[in-house]
């Protein structure tokens, strides 16, 4: 597997097809995201996480804590959200709403949600999840799962 040194680096590695959507999917997320989370490169894929200056004990190595990740498969695009894994509410409310507005059966596992048909990524509802959860509010869950 490549390392990747930057996130600009890491954009430039795909195709043409998979830039366009990956570039879609980061505007939207960079859009509606509350205040607070950070775009950095985070476990060699594109990653929005709570910086060591808000969050200094930060996770796991002395990593940001994380929170959403984006990266190109090589079969499909693969949206992390860990507050689906974490919030079952939250998860609850994203597959009802996906299956609303999705012609296709949801592929997903734990936090990972796989976008396989490109033409059928649900742009507008992955803008509205990111804005569920804050800064305060990811701590908050993050802190009271390790007790």
């Amino acid at each position: 597997m490549e390392k990747y040194k930057s996130l600009d680096e890491y954009i430039e590695s795909l195709s043409n097809e998979r830039k366009i959507i990956i570039n879609k999917l980061r505007e939207i997320i960079k859009k509606n995201i509350p205040n607070g989370f950070v775009e950095e490169l985070n476990y060699n894929m594109i990653g929005y996480v709570v910086p060591l200056s808000t969050y200094p004990k930060g996770y796991r190595n002395g990593l940001p804590l994380p929170f959403i990740n984006l990266a190109s498969q090589k079969n499909y695009i693969s949206f992390y959200h860990l507050g689906l894994y974490s919030d079952e509410n939250l998860l609850n409310w994203f597959k009802e709403e996906y299956s609303k507005k999705c012609n296709h059966k949801l592929d997903m596992g734990k936090s990972c949600i796989r976008f396989k048909k490109f033409d059928d990524i649900p742009y507008e509802l992955i803008g509205e999840l990111v804005t569920k959860i804050d800064v305060p509010t990811w701590i908050s869950i993050y802190e009271s799962s390790k007790k």
